[in-house]
């Protein structure tokens, strides 16, 4: 028997590679971004967390407040916005005025659902919402809310209820056609663990 070592012939190789300059070149001017904010985060404190106190305070986790719903109750909603500025090209000419108003839903959809509860009524949100749904409380710590869960918690921002009409939760709100249309969850359908109740719309 005569023993072999080495490479098999049909064992595929490294292959080669080279590069070429074509052209002229020169070295990059700009500071790397990355140095840069390495840079910046060793001049902060270690602790960021004493500069701002508790979140509890931290005026960006402050939720907009909305009633209870007492009933269950299905209404519909159109979305207007009103140009607070003139729209113009580069060169000058206008295209919308401020004051102009439209509906968004003319234009783009909402691809999921918002399902908007007061914190007591998570438990029921989650059982509720589909995984595409963005689920919103009306208070509470959404960080902590969102790592006890597992699952992304949003907080109800004021300008978000003013836009879609929101006085009451728990409320789905869903696009459908040119509207949006919210449904209202009164405590007998929460408590049966209903998510869309038979009710008429409201006009």
């Amino acid at each position: 028997m005569i023993g072999i070592t080495g490479v098999a012939a049909n064992t595929p190789q490294p292959a080669k590679t080279g590069t070429s300059t074509i052209g002229r070149v020169w070295p990059i001017a700009e500071p790397d971004a990355l140095a840069e904010i390495e840079a910046k985060v060793a001049t902060l404190p270690k602790d960021m967390s004493r500069q701002f106190g508790p979140r509890a305070n931290w005026s960006a986790l402050r939720a907009a407040s909305l009633g209870v719903a007492s009933v269950d109750r299905t209404r519909a909603v159109v979305p207007f916005h009103t140009l607070e500025f003139d729209i113009k090209l580069p060169d000058g000419r206008l295209i919308y005025p401020k004051g102009y108003s439209f509906n968004p839903l003319s234009y783009v959809k909402l691809p999921q659902r918002l399902v908007v509860v007061h914190p007591r009524d998570l438990p029921w949100a989650l059982r509720t919402a589909r995984t595409s749904d963005f689920v919103i409380v009306t208070a509470g710590d959404a960080i902590e809310l969102g790592e006890r869960t597992g699952r992304a918690i949003y907080l109800l921002e004021e300008r978000v209820k003013e836009r879609l009409g929101l006085t009451v939760a728990p409320v789905i709100v869903a696009q459908s056609g040119h509207k949006l249309i919210l449904t209202e969850i009164g405590p007998k359908s929460r408590s049966a663990g209903i998510a869309t109740p038979q009710r008429e719309a409201a006009k």
